[in-house]
């Protein structure tokens, strides 16, 4: 049989569980026995299942078992297996006791250890937040004087964990894919949408194929919304989500569906000092330049003359998908033409000369 040193980890499968213990695979012959509790969460609940593969720290033998942990607590925390988890990296629990000049003062079966302020907690943490009576887990950092002087750290034990847990979301989360999340904030530059535990940011301008001004119009907190993974950055821990990625590009058709001398309602979508955009559907702008509206020049204040929002009859004078540009001209809309249509059909079944419908044949 092959023997393990107090505090050897080992990474095997789970092969059984009881009613009180999990049994481990050692070498096909011989299984290590693991408390149950150990792998249960907060509320009784097993987080493992046969089958799955786990790091566990050999503890030793008892009544003919060959034991193991995932961490070192109670009875087990002699001085003999806390300084091997101060070698081995093993995580040990401890009662927070009290907080003390500069730190908290941790009982770790029966010795006493000191976390400083810096190692409590992960990352920023609540100024207020309290830790005196809870049980937590940490890492040995020093031991020393024959276990009379212990530093511990639950920080490192977190970090390991969130670390991880970014490992794994790695391995499932790719870019391209499709994913349902919820709205967990709203900022004025985009939203944050929680994915499994991880808060990736929606950009404004990712939200809509439309130009959105007031974003809290689009999305509400704890809405459950679908989006595409555009974007990942694993070593800074950011993730870029899209609604627009998931609707159809209107510019994949543009050229199909405006031709050039085509007339189309469009809407004004904003002003700039060369020209007006207008919005022919949603996604697609075109632009009027300036140089293309009657009596005004160069220095005129398109601002005070045309508003976003109002509506505007236009004709298609090119379409550049490429640049993903179309080049509009105001004209006469399409309410007016079917009027001056029925008027010259009108003329038609008379012998009646009238110069003004002499004049619109011309054009």
């Amino acid at each position: 049989m092959h023997m393990f040193e107090p505090g050897q980890q080992i990474e095997t499968a789970v092969v059984a569980i009881s009613s009180d213990c999990i049994f481990l695979n050692l070498n096909g012959k011989t299984e290590g026995v693991l408390d149950r509790a150990e792998l249960t969460d907060t509320e009784g609940k097993l987080t493992v299942k046969e089958g799955d593969v786990i790091k566990a720290y050999y503890t030793g033998t008892e009544d003919g078992e060959i034991r193991f942990t995932t961490k070192i607590s109670g009875e087990k925390a002699d001085k003999t297996m806390l300084e091997q988890a101060f070698k081995n990296g093993i995580p040990v629990e401890g009662h927070v006791e009290k907080e003390i000049k500069g730190g908290y003062e941790v009982r770790i079966g029966t010795s006493r250890a000191f976390c400083p302020y810096s190692q409590m907690g992960y990352k920023k943490r609540d100024s207020e937040e309290t830790f005196v009576g809870k049980h937590l887990t940490f890492k040995i950092q020093e031991y020393g004087a024959d276990g009379r002087n212990i530093l511990v750290s639950n920080r490192a034990i977190l970090e390991d964990e969130h670390a991880a847990g970014m490992a794994e979301l790695q391995k499932v989360l790719k870019e391209g894919m499709t994913v349902t999340g919820t709205v967990t904030s709203i900022r004025d530059y985009g939203a944050f949408v929680d994915i499994n535990g991880f808060e990736a940011l929606l950009p404004v301008s990712e939200i809509s194929l439309e130009r959105v001004t007031d974003i809290n119009s689009v999305l509400k907190t704890g809405q459950k919304i679908s989006v595409q993974i555009i974007k990942t950055d694993w070593m800074h821990e950011r993730v870029s989500v899209s609604m627009k990625a998931l609707l159809t590009d209107p510019w994949d058709s543009a050229s199909q569906k405006y031709l050039p001398g085509s007339k189309h309602q469009g809407t004004i979508s904003r002003l700039d000092n060369f020209g007006v955009f207008v919005s022919l559907e949603p996604g697609l702008d075109g632009l009027v330049h300036i140089s293309e509206l009657d009596g005004i020049d160069r220095n005129t204040n398109l601002r005070k003359l045309f508003k976003p929002g109002t509506g505007m009859t236009v004709e298609i004078k090119a379409v550049d998908t490429a640049k993903r540009r179309i080049s509009l001209k105001p004209t006469t809309s399409i309410e007016q033409d079917k009027t001056t249509e029925q008027y010259m059909e009108g003329q038609q079944d008379t012998d009646t000369y009238n110069p003004f419908a002499e004049l619109l044949r011309k054009k």
